[in-house]
């Protein structure tokens, strides 16, 4: 039993007026929405970090999973409870506390913005004086963990929102929101951009609506819509006992963006092969002019960004890229019911030596692996596939028939050249030669299974004692 998430992004139309956008004044609300709940989360910012004490409190409770009063750490909703009671004039504690009194620097906000600066407090100080503790125990110098910042995007929780389907279904939609003016706090309405795309993705019955989140931009807005869905998916541990289990292997390159073979019983049943069209030739070529235009600007200035249109085209290819190569492996999972999706667990992966734009597209690659890795966990696992890191030690070293130590070949010219990044993979002992991403792949199996070279050590005995000489 699990849970998955998805993001569905409503924007709001920031046009000009005539062309049926908002207008200035409620352009500016918004900004200065944002700025005042920024101004609100750093005031409980500094007042958690003085009480840091309260944060790390332990108490008693009783725990409706175990049928017990158990002790533990105090939880964010009895934070809330009482941050407002210290901070907020109410008419059972009329007097906040000296230097902390939150109604009078934020007179007319709502409740449900209050409160949702005082959440997003309390998760930013936990993280930080976690962090700092972590930091203080390694005895290192460097690295200290920075200030918590007070910026973030607001989340609208009930009362701050009204949002109908039925009225976003129409041609000209609004969202009404709670802003704040500058002078006081008022509800407006903003169009936004439907369609029936997204009136269909919110509507699903299984997905669950979140309380959704405004993201403010230079020049646009959007709503952040999360949505949550149940998903049952059995235990990888009681699944792989099963002698019929499927496992779809999944081997990330640079060239071949994804080699994925399908086993079941032992066999190969299905092998697909993802090429990146060009991509990276592409992304080398753009990344070789922001390399030449950076050595031309000499040294960079502080502030300033360079190449921007540049680095958003190819940020926005490998985002591409990534989604569909991540729906195609997902394609293949939801093919087999019940399978089980590995992958490398590729986690130190630098760049070697060369040029700076051969090191920043290689860089830009193995990034590449790691949003297809995120992107088709997320995928798959709305088919309830569930998806293992296996050790990735030798998968390309090693031939996935007789498990020997081979070599990387490629053909040039109609000569056989031996190279580390051959195309080809041959073994020595058995003669097996195949493609060296498909040997890989078949590896990764062979490692989810424990066989071949994978199998875990045998425990060294320990040495016996000395037999005493008693002549």
């Amino acid at each position: 039993m699990g849970q998955a998430s998805r993001t569905t992004t409503l924007l709001l139309d920031l046009g000009k007026r005539t062309q049926g956008g908002a207008n200035s004044e409620k352009r500016a609300a918004l900004a200065a929405t944002v700025e005042v709940l920024n101004a609100a989360r750093a005031f409980y910012i500094d007042f958690f970090l003085a009480h840091a004490d309260k944060l790390s409190e332990q108490v008693t409770y009783y725990s409706q999973e175990h049928l017990e009063w158990r002790e533990g750490l105090i939880s964010a909703n009895a934070l809330l409870t009482w941050a407002e009671s210290a901070t907020v004039a109410t008419a059972a504690h009329p007097s906040p506390w000296t230097g902390w009194n939150f109604t009078q620097a934020f007179p007319g906000m709502p409740f449900a913005y209050r409160r949702s600066v005082i959440k997003d407090a309390i998760g930013k100080v936990r993280s930080y004086l976690s962090n700092r503790a972590n930091w203080e125990r390694s005895g290192k110098q460097q690295g200290k963990p920075g200030w918590p910042a007070a910026t973030d995007h607001p989340t609208l929780y009930q009362g701050c929102i009204s949002l109908d389907l039925e009225t976003l279904n129409l041609q000209d939609a609004f969202v009404r929101l709670n802003v704040y003016t500058g002078e006081d706090w008022r509800w407006l309405h903003y169009p936004v951009s439907s369609s029936r795309y997204l009136m269909q993705r919110l509507g699903e019955a299984d997905w669950k609506r979140r309380s959704p989140t405004l993201v403010l931009r230079p020049h646009a807005a959007e709503l952040h819509i999360p949505q949550v869905r149940r998903i049952e998916a059995s235990k990888v541990i009681e699944r792989k006992q099963d002698p019929d289990l499927v496992t779809v292997a999944v081997d990330l390159n640079v060239r071949n963006l994804a080699v994925m073979t399908v086993r079941q019983c032992g066999i190969i049943v299905e092998t697909v092969f993802v090429t990146d069209h060009g991509l990276d030739a592409h992304r080398y070529r753009h990344l070789k002019r922001i390399a030449k235009k950076q050595w031309l600007s000499g040294r960079p200035v502080k502030g300033e960004h360079s190449n921007r249109q540049l680095w958003w085209h190819v940020d926005r290819q490998n985002s591409d890229a990534a989604h569909k190569v991540a729906r195609i492996i997902a394609n293949v999972c939801a093919s087999y019911p019940g399978s089980i999706l590995l992958f490398e667990r590729l986690r130190k992966i630098k760049a070697g030596k060369g040029s700076k734009s051969r090191r920043m597209n290689r860089r830009r690659a193995n990034q590449l692996r790691g949003k297809i890795n995120e992107h088709a966990r997320d995928k798959a696992y709305l088919s309830q596939v569930v998806t293992v890191e296996v050790n990735a030690h030798g998968t390309s070293q090693y031939c996935s028939r007789c498990g020997a130590l081979g070599e990387r070949f490629s053909y040039r010219g109609g000569q056989r050249i031996v190279e580390k990044w051959g195309k080809l993979f041959a073994c020595p002992q058995c003669h097996y030669e195949s493609h060296a991403d498909f040997n890989a792949s078949v590896n990764v199996h062979h490692s989810f299974y424990r066989e071949g070279h994978w199998r875990p050590r045998q425990a060294k005995a320990p040495p016996k004692p000395p037999v005493e000489d008693r002549t």
